[in-house]
């Protein structure tokens, strides 16, 4: 065969290629190889041109299963070009469906869906309870199913010492097609397919509390099993039908059930042989613990195998010898000696005894109901502050009861703990998990406690994740609207205590709301509660702060400190005093940083009067004028003593006692936010340094201090003493506002030779003075001293008298 090299085909195609095509193609018919045209492609006898860069027949049907394109191979396969002037008819497509490793997908299952092994018996009880309310519906129509077995329940009974737990249902049972259907067809839904059949019918409307859907949960028996035998009997069937599967078996066998000892009326018994690892889940009472965790509620009965007893006296045969030594006739009859001892024997008892209330009416529960569900669920001791049973329709569909504890669980003070269990969850009445509250409820509503039952909630396969989408977050949105419902109705009862003691619980949190839910402020800011300058003793509402607020009055004013009392004393509030006006106390950690992401309520600004620039309405411009003219030489001349301590001097409108304060910029942190920033173990020093960079020195021109210090500027500048009493006025100014001094001990000292210059003259006798002018020598100093002694003692004119 004659082929044409690469660099022939493209030299062809490139310089005029057209020209020679009769010569190339009369050199290819001599050798026997096929004609191509300029793009690569051959010709056929009749004239049609076909791609050589495929490999199946243009003809034959186009198997997907079977195309394999690292076998191409570009020469003697001829197939039809896209550019061909030919249309062909499509080619036929074969269609096959997925196929699954049986062994592959039961490990997957059994040890990638569920998390946690417990809930192997939730699914199986889930099941029966399906198999019973199947059997309900169709009774309707069929009374004749409930023949032979009218009660339903469910029953599990449990050997420990062979590690074998028996779940038995009075339920409608599987015929032998189901079971092949059900049991034998991994992810096949029988409830899901009844559902559909209901949906299809005419009775399309009616409420059902079915709770599969799809159809792994009978699968999960072998978390804990290595071996599964269900056996089963359907009423409309008259045979009993067993199956039986292995963990690490990918297949099963089904039999006829011939044992008459093994017969059951109508219903299904799962029994599993449990793994070594497992055998502790055949506990009667850890049993009974799971049922009352995630089954609690089921609509129909749940009994367990328990061991019971009672007490009952029985004779105690005496001893002859102690007989003799009672000494009593034998002819005289003896009151026989008993003893209490306990018999044991072993017999059902009801587990699933509380109701889920919140499926009843909200008006025909008593708030006793309430309480006592809220103790029994959350093992509460205490009765809570408040309830609220509400139900949702529309987008999605979902009742829940909800409660506010009266007091924070001991030992679980961390606020930041999303997880605190406080919120279960349920689908149609069957516990899915408690680990939902960070998706159901913001962290700072974390102490709420309550239950959700939904039909709605977008779970994955094994329950144990919520996934996120639209219908959580309506129901996250609801949830949160009437948890702040329920606690504004304790802020407003008339029980004043109540909310009292809630703030005192829970106040922290509702300011952690403040500063992550910036949606829901108007809800949270009038459940706030502090201290203000009229009132240190009784917290007070924002509402009530601004009942009181003056009428010329536009800012809500606040001080931030670490204790009421360092609040009622700081500078910062002296005029503020003098004009009336009430300043709320934030002395909580958090309370600064809550108010500062609130800003305002009711168009009331938030105001640090600790920050520069405050205004509380008393500016006379031409005051403030003749200030600047008379004392501006003397903020120059303090800045400049200053340097960098402060970014300015200037004359303070907030003082009326204390000659100096210093406040921090508008921007920048309080006093009070820098000590907080510099407790913490992993501050940042670097914005440390950048957010107290600014501070403005504020000044009292009425102080003595101050005019002192202002003659002194006038008279001598340069002055040493004057100088330093600067300093030490910074210094003072910084302890009194609330700040740090850089170095204590420097301070320490200067406050010492200041006081050492007070004290000097005050309270020195004549002693020095004399020494220092007196000419007397000291022999004459002593002779002086003792003279005014002699001359007072009384006891002379006595011993006179008598030596006459």
């Amino acid at each position: 065969m004659h082929r044409l090299s690469r660099r022939s085909v493209n030299t062809l195609l490139r310089y005029g290629a057209h020209r020679r095509r009769d010569a190339v193609s009369a050199a290819a018919a001599s050798a026997g190889s096929p004609n191509f045209n300029e793009s690569g492609a051959e010709r056929d006898a009749s004239g049609r041109w076909y791609s050589v860069l495929t490999t199946a027949s243009s003809t034959g049907p186009v198997s997907t299963k079977s195309l394999k394109l690292g076998n191409m191979n570009p020469s003697g396969k001829r197939f039809e070009s896209t550019a061909s002037d030919v249309q062909t008819p499509e080619a036929p497509v074969e269609k096959y469906e997925y196929q699954a490793e049986v062994s592959r997908l039961m490990d997957l299952i059994v040890n990638s869906l569920y998390s946690n092994k417990e809930v192997f018996l939730r699914e199986l009880i889930s099941n029966a309870s399906d198999a019973l309310d199947k059997l309900r519906f169709l009774s309707v129509t069929e009374p004749q199913l409930l023949e032979g077995a009218p009660e339903l329940d469910i029953r599990i009974q449990t050997d420990q010492e062979n590690g074998i737990i028996t779940l038995t249902d009075s339920g409608i049972g599987m015929t032998h097609q189901e079971i092949v259907d059900s049991l034998g067809t991994i992810a096949h839904s029988g409830t899901a397919k009844f559902l559909k059949a209901l949906k299809d019918s005419k009775d399309a409307g009616t409420d059902s509390n079915l709770i599969g859907q799809f159809g792994v949960g009978f699968y999960s028996a072998f978390l804990v099993a290595d071996k599964v035998v269900v056996s089963t009997k359907s009423p409309k069937s008259d045979k009993q039908y067993v199956w039986e599967g292995e963990a690490n078996s990918s297949s099963y066998i089904i039999r006829e059930e011939t044992d008459p000892e093994k017969f059951i009326p109508r219903g299904t018994s799962i029994q599993l042989h449990l793994k070594r690892d497992d055998k502790g889940f055949a506990h009667p009472e850890r049993v009974e613990r799971l049922v009352k965790n995630y089954s609690q509620f089921v609509s129909f009965p749940i009994y367990t195998w328990q061991e019971k007893g009672y007490t009952k006296e029985v004779e105690v045969d005496e001893d002859p010898a102690e007989a003799k030594k009672d000494g009593t006739d034998d002819n005289v009859e003896k009151k026989k000696k008993t003893k209490k001892v306990v018999e044991k024997y072993w017999d059902w008892e009801l587990t699933n005894e509380t109701q889920p209330i919140w499926l009843r009416n909200p008006k025909e529960v008593t708030t006793e109901e309430y309480n006592e569900f809220y103790k029994k669920t959350f093992n509460e001791y205490l009765e809570p502050l408040a309830s609220s049973h509400f139900t949702t329709e529309g987008e999605v569909e979902f009742r829940s009861i909800l409660y506010v504890p009266a007091i924070t669980p001991m030992g679980k003070e961390d606020i930041v703990n999303p997880k605190t269990k406080n919120i279960r969850l349920y689908v149609k009445r069957v516990f899915i998990s408690d680990d939902f509250d960070g998706e159901l409820f913001p962290r700072y509503l974390s102490f709420v406690k309550g239950v959700v039952d939904s039909n709605d909630l977008p779970l994955n396969v094994s329950r144990e994740i919520l996934q996120e989408s639209r219908i959580v977050r309506i129901m996250r949105k609801r949830l949160v609207r009437k948890a702040f419902d329920m606690i504004l109705g304790i802020s407003v009862s008339e029980n004043r205590e109540d909310y009292e003691k809630f703030w005192e619980n829970f106040g922290k949190h509702l300011k952690l709301g403040c500063i992550e839910d910036r949606e829901n402020h108007k809800r949270l800011a009038p459940l706030l509660r502090f201290f203000s300058s009229q009132s240190e003793e009784e917290m007070i509402s924002l509402d009530e702060y601004v009942e009181n607020m003056k009428p010329d009055q536009k800012d809500i004013y606040y001080i931030a400190a670490d204790s009421v009392t360092s609040a009622k004393n700081t500078p910062f509030l002296e005029k503020l005093y003098e004009k009336d006006l009430e300043v709320l106390f934030l002395v909580d950690p958090i309370d600064e940083v809550a108010v500062t992401n609130l800003k305002s309520y009711k168009e009331k600004n938030f105001v640090d009067i600790s920050k520069e620039d405050l205004d509380i309405g008393d500016k006379n411009e031409e005051k403030e004028k003749e200030m600047k003219q008379e004392f501006g030489h003397i903020c120059d001349w303090m800045k400049k003593r200053l340097g960098d301590k402060v970014a300015s001097v200037q004359i303070s409108n907030r003082l009326k006692t204390s000659p100096c304060v210093l406040v921090s910029g508008k921007f920048g942190w309080s006093a009070n936010m820098e000590r907080l920033m510099k407790a913490q173990t992993v501050g940042d020093s670097s914005s440390l340094d950048f957010m107290r960079s600014r501070r403005v020195f504020e000044i009292n021109p009425e102080h003595p201090i101050i005019q002192t210090l202002n003659a002194a500027c006038k008279s001598n500048g340069e002055d040493e003493e004057a100088l330093r009493a600067i300093d030490l006025l910074y210094d003072t100014a910084l302890i009194s506002s609330g700040f740090t001094p850089e170095s204590p001990s420097q301070l320490g000292g200067k406050i010492y030779e200041m006081m050492n210059m007070a004290l000097s003259n005050k309270w020195s006798t004549e002693q020095p003075a004399f020494n220092m002018h007196s000419s007397q020598t000291p022999e004459a100093e002593i002779v002086v001293e003792p003279q005014p002694t002699l001359e007072a003692e009384v006891v002379e004119p006595v011993e006179t008298t008598s030596q006459k």
